[in-house]
């Protein structure tokens, strides 16, 4: 059995701003800075036996911040197809939460309006769609994980993005004919980690083809994890949470993603009796003295 560790970026320069980041090479900005540094302080005491990072600056940096604790220096590598999804045109321009009605998307596009995308398929201008980054996510599972799958107890941290792990994880379930399918996973906050464990059905024992793997058994041990935050403040917390949830409203409204208690808006819910409107406050008081009135005067 091995295990893995999905982790996505601190938070970068773009996310501040809002903007479709995709393949841009944004660093992380200081908050970001001091995530991936509460990470790797919090991962220290776990063995890491191979890290792999995408290339991008805000993925790359989470990634060494990671193995700069690891004490006995395990094996660094960056893979390309653990970038982010690309948006084409839309890259460096802000995100806008919903498409203006009744107005063509090449129109919008032309004057660099870039609203979310509703389906699975579409993709901006000269960018990827989510099924791109689905066919790229299976290509990173049989290079950064398959060859893994027979070093007993192995245990490999992958650094990436939100969309990227959200199409990584379930590349992985989709080696197990027996798990759970069709989960999202879209909504990871900045420096948040999700863990599985993978082992080989029925006690398989010859040769892996990482181009065909074996049936596998898959589990899901945690998702969205960010407890090491509280190191860093709530405030500081509470405020990438806040710009995550912006975010995650444009990307996907249907997020399935467990989100931690701490950080959910407890609704407040008023007693029925503060609900009523003042007119049937007027009969309930007023019912009762006419009658208790009429009983009196007889």
């Amino acid at each position: 059995m091995i295990t893995i560790t999905f982790v996505r970026h601190g938070q970068s320069e773009d996310n501040i701003k809002g903007l479709w980041a995709g393949m841009r090479d944004a660093p992380l900005s200081e908050l970001g800075r001091r995530q991936a540094q509460a990470l790797g302080t919090a991962f220290a005491d776990i063995k890491f036996d191979h890290v792999y990072v995408s290339p991008l600056l805000r993925a790359h940096a989470t990634g060494q911040a990671i193995h700069s604790k690891q004490a006995h220096n395990p094996p660094f590598t960056v893979n390309a197809n653990l970038r982010e999804q690309y948006f084409g045109l839309a890259e460096g321009h802000p995100v806008v939460p919903c498409a203006p009605a009744n107005v063509p998307m090449e129109e919008l596009f032309s004057n660099n309006v870039f609203p979310r995308l509703t389906s699975r398929h579409e993709s901006f201008p000269g960018g990827e769609s989510r099924e791109d980054v689905a066919r790229r996510a299976e290509k990173a599972v049989r290079e950064c994980i398959v060859p893994h799958i027979q070093e007993d107890r192995a245990h490999i941290v992958i650094a990436s993005h939100g969309l990227c792990i959200s199409e990584l994880i379930p590349a992985v379930i989709r080696l197990d004919p027996d798990a759970p399918q069709g989960v999202s996973y879209i909504g990871h906050l900045n420096t948040a980690w999700t863990r599985l464990t993978i082992s080989l059905k029925h006690d398989y024992n010859g040769p892996i083809d990482p181009t065909q793997p074996p049936p596998l058994v898959v589990h899901v041990l945690d998702v969205n994890n960010s407890k090491h935050l509280a190191s860093i403040g709530k405030e500081q917390k509470a405020d990438q949470n806040k710009k995550q949830s912006e975010v995650l409203a444009c990307l996907d409204g249907s997020s399935n993603i467990e989100v931690e208690p701490a950080t959910a808006v407890k609704a407040t819910t008023k007693p029925w009796w503060i609900k009523l409107d003042p007119q049937i406050w007027c009969l309930i008081v007023l019912v009762p003295v006419f009658y208790l009135f009429s009983w009196t005067v007889r």
